[in-house]
């Protein structure tokens, strides 16, 4: 059955990348910020839901949509992707004080027989205090602006400043394999 990543994120996709499917990518292009739950894992459930229900109105054949979303916790606020210099600035200043906490939900849908099964996988960061230069070094590149909370595992100059993670790296980059895997048992 075809395989549909219902994402733009370059990090879903290279988490899928590593799990040996073919598939192929559709945008949902929803508008997420008129979604709003104070709940973070009712609101990534949500937006997870409204992308897959806008493929599938695109989707005229038997497939497996994969859609998510993901936010980032920090000390009881969600954070979404950074809307400026300051805010990412701040953002990785304010890591080393508090964990940032990954909600990443997955949904699965399959358009041949209609089931959909969807969870949320949480994982933690635990930074080191980062130096302003390396922050305005990392805010420059600009890369900051595409990730939830500005984080970005990837980084040559973020990575001595990871204390430890709790959780997996596919889940921080936003799409949990061992969920993935188990959603998509689940419609099969």
């Amino acid at each position: 059955m075809k395989i549909i990543l219902g994402s733009a994120s370059k990090w879903r996709k290279g988490v899928i990348d590593t799990m040996g499917f073919e598939y192929e990518v559709m945008s949902p292009d929803i508008d997420e910020k008129a979604i709003r739950l104070r709940d973070p894992d009712k609101l990534v459930l949500a937006l997870a839901e409204a992308k897959a229900k806008a493929l599938l109105t695109k989707v005229k054949e038997p497939a497996l949509i994969i859609t998510g979303d993901q936010v980032v916790v920090w000390n009881g606020q969600i954070r979404e992707k950074p809307q400026n210099e300051k805010e990412a600035g701040y953002f990785l200043e304010s890591y080393c004080e508090h964990p940032a906490e990954t909600h990443s939900a997955v949904m699965v849908t399959n358009t041949a027989n209609g089931k959909h099964a969807m969870g949320v996988d949480v994982a933690r960061v635990y930074f080191k205090n980062i130096p302003k230069e390396i922050i305005d070094e990392v805010v420059k590149k600009g890369a900051i602006y595409t990730t939830a909370g500005g984080i970005q595992m990837e980084d040559a100059l973020l990575a001595p400043y990871i204390e430890r993670i709790d959780g997996t790296v596919d889940s921080l980059k936003g799409l949990p394999k061992a969920l993935l895997t188990k959603l998509m048992e689940e419609v099969k």
